[in-house]
């Protein structure tokens, strides 16, 4: 990898403009940018490596997904495989049938 300097132009997904714009690097912290700076609209932001933040529609859904499966009790392994096991002789016999 190549090293980088401060003014160098990167892409980088702006916050902002909502897409994967050039970006300057205004800040370095051990050798790898650390805060960038938009060409198209000059915001100052963290360096994102191009990957865009999670929605906040996804970070919801995670939410009341981990609350939901935090009300459901654990299943053992053992009683887990036996129901996959039921299901999987079920769809068979079906099969057989047709």
């Amino acid at each position: 990898m190549t090293e980088h300097r401060l003014g160098d132009v990167i892409d980088d997904h702006c916050i902002k403009c909502r897409r994967v714009t050039n970006h300057s690097i205004v800040s370095i912290v051990e050798s790898q940018a650390a805060k960038v700076r938009c060409r198209t609209c000059y915001h100052d932001h963290d360096y994102r490596h191009e990957q865009p933040p999670p929605s906040k529609k996804d970070l919801k859904k995670q939410e009341l997904f981990n609350e939901v499966l935090s009300t459901v009790a654990p299943v053992s392994a053992a009683e887990a495989q036996l129901e996959l096991e039921q299901l999987s002789d079920k769809k068979k016999a079906r099969s057989k049938r047709a």
